[in-house]
């Protein structure tokens, strides 16, 4: 990762240097589906892409009832091809939502979260407690398996502000530097709940979390399961070190890798209303909960879907 010149050898402009690893302009390769794969149509819902890359609104679905298994195929493809599904106005109740987002599997929970009025829908109430998430993350990628997907309802919006952005991990890992991505084949990062927890919670209690909880190590490069499409899987909340490689290697790379969720070409931005629900892949993506609001109150409601360890 050297640094960046600008003047070819010979040019009569004066020599100039930017600082290595940032972030440059030009082309970037935005590539929504796995090489081969077709892009098809959708025959049983209605899809609005909210730009090429990822996150599409969904219609004709009904949230609050039983998924025909054909329409539940469909939103499984959907959910591969734009990474997260948007459902306006569907205001499912709890057991609504657990219902549909098991569908994708069994559930999980998060102790280390406020539960609602349902123990296995987390609850994030903005009126009463600090808010926090307006960092770029994947959930749960502390636990050995972390989560296939969460399903979000926002119960309470405020008049303005707390938007949530997506960003598409494949492309961020797409358009990463050939010499970079050989340095990072095979490599392996420590994830832990403690860094990311220990901003706004007591420390008295994340520590009988600790024997539950140890650190454990992922592919810095996952492969996705479905899709066979190369993602990077590392997070600012999480990740700690790359395994083997010295601490200023090791955070050097990874302030880079973390820089990759904020290219605005990667991301998706959704404006609430309440009662709307998105769906989104946690093994593809990043998530940025937007802290605009204060003072007003900001009611979300998630459910998760336990996933598969990473390879």
């Amino acid at each position: 990762m050297s640094p960046t010149t600008s003047v070819v050898p010979g040019s009569a402009l004066r020599a100039s240097r930017l600082p290595p690893d940032g972030l440059y302009e030009g082309p970037r390769e935005l590539r929504r589906l796995a090489p081969g794969q077709p892009d098809r149509p959708y025959a049983l819902f209605g899809v609005r892409p909210l730009g090429p890359l990822i996150g599409a609104e969904i219609g004709g679905v009904d949230l609050t009832r039983p998924l025909a298994p054909a329409v539940r195929a469909e939103l499984d493809r959907a959910l591969l091809e734009w990474k997260v599904l948007f459902f306006r106005g569907q205001h499912p109740t709890s057991a609504e939502q657990r219902a549909f987002a098991r569908n994708w599997g069994e559930l999980e929970t998060n102790p280390l979260l406020a539960a609602g009025d349902d123990p296995e829908v987390a609850r994030f109430d903005r009126s009463s407690a600090p808010a926090f998430e307006n960092v770029w993350h994947t959930d749960v990628t502390f636990r050995e398996r972390p989560a296939l997907g969460a399903v979000l309802q926002l119960r309470e919006v405020p008049p303005y502000g707390g938007d949530t952005m997506w960003a598409d991990m494949a492309a961020a890992y797409d358009n990463l530097p050939p010499r970079v991505k050989a340095r990072l084949e095979g490599a392996r990062a420590v994830h832990d709940f403690v860094p990311g927890f220990a901003r706004f919670t007591p420390e008295e209690r994340l520590i009988p979390f600790q024997d539950r909880f140890p650190p454990v190590e992922h592919p810095v490069v996952r492969t996705h399961p479905a899709t066979g499409r190369r993602m990077l899987f590392v997070n600012t909340s999480f990740t700690t070190r790359i395994v083997g490689w010295d601490r200023e290697e090791s955070d050097r790379m990874l302030r880079l890798l973390f820089q990759q969720a904020h290219v605005p070409e990667y991301q998706v931005r959704f404006t609430w209303r309440a009662g709307d629900v998105a769906f989104w892949d946690n093994r593809a993506t990043q998530h940025y909960a937007v802290n605009d609001y204060a003072p007003h109150r900001r009611v979300a409601e998630r459910v998760a879907v336990a996933g598969d360890r990473p390879r």
